[in-house]
């Protein structure tokens, strides 16, 4: 047998798997990049199915807004979009935000009722996957999954299952359900993007198995626009972004604790959005990190 012959093949195999596995990564970034810039957007859901049959189906929701996604972190194994509203096309709201890490092994699954649990990866689970972590509109968790970017026959998509809080158009109005599975399907288009959901609306008790109460349909269509529509978010986010930077450095204070974490719902009546957003921009590590601690249980 030819030794050396059968090395240097294995050799160029593996070359060609870390060539093939460079553009893959690259085009991965590119898709997730795709999902910045100025977007109208609709979002459509509606009930599918429920197992009991004296189950009474809520409304279908639609709404429409306007809004602006800024790549505010652009590194080879990392990159963070920051979501900012635009209401009446000068009041601006920070949304949500979403971090895309590469072949990460550490992410919080939601429990239920405001607990997340630490959640560590075998590397070899999560090679060549990118996770997507969301976060609520003060940088708290909300939802995360790790899956494959797949780009094929022109198409560019990625799938995950994750389970997750209420989403915002429900927790406030709902109470027959604490945890929404979500069936996440996030895919590049011609038009901006589209983020279709198939959702499973689920009653969950320590120790006791989910419950499934009804199912969705969800799509959240991304249809991009000139960015000069969104121009007042962008100079919103510059006066600002110094201020939730702040935040953020808490946060993963918070989170690199690798531990299970629970969060209070609310601190002296208020909610923790309601606390950072009307302080003043200039506010210091220290006085942020307070104001964050304080809604924090376990962790």
């Amino acid at each position: 047998m030819n030794f050396k012959k059968l090395l240097t093949g294995a050799f160029i195999g593996l070359a060609f798997t870390g060539v093939q596995a460079q553009k893959s990564q690259k085009q991965d970034r590119e898709a997730i990049k795709d999902m910045c810039g100025c977007f109208e957007i609709t979002f459509k859901y509606t009930e599918t199915f429920a197992p009991e049959i004296d189950y009474e189906k809520h409304f279908d929701y639609n709404a429409s807004a306007l809004e602006w996604a800024e790549l505010i972190k652009d590194e080879k194994d990392e990159l963070s979009i920051q979501h900012l509203l635009l209401v009446n096309d000068s009041t601006i709201i920070k949304h949500w935000r979403q971090d895309w890490l590469y072949e990460n092994t550490k992410r919080y699954d939601f429990n239920h009722d405001n607990q997340w649990s630490f959640v560590e990866m075998p590397k070899k689970e999560v090679k060549g996957q990118w996770t997507q972590n969301v976060y609520q509109v003060d940088d708290s968790p909300r939802y995360s999954g790790s899956a494959t970017w797949f780009h094929a026959d022109g198409r560019h998509f990625w799938d995950n299952v994750s389970s997750s809080p209420l989403p915002r158009r429900e927790y406030s109005k709902r109470s027959d359900y604490n945890v929404m599975m979500r069936g996440n399907h996030v895919e590049i288009t011609d038009e901006g993007w589209l983020h279709e959901q198939d959702n499973e609306k689920i009653i969950r008790k320590e120790a006791e198995e989910d419950v499934l109460l009804a199912q969705e349909k969800g799509y959240n269509i991304y249809k991009r626009v000139p960015d000069a529509k969104c121009a007042a978010a962008k100079e919103w986010w510059a006066a600002n972004k110094e201020f939730w930077s702040k935040v953020r450095t808490k946060w993963s204070e918070v989170y690199g604790r690798d531990k299970d974490l629970s969060l209070e719902k609310k601190v002296e009546g208020q909610a923790l959005f309601m606390k950072l957003f009307p302080m003043n921009t200039s506010a210091d590590q220290k006085e942020i990190d307070e104001v964050i601690e304080a809604y924090v249980i376990k962790g």
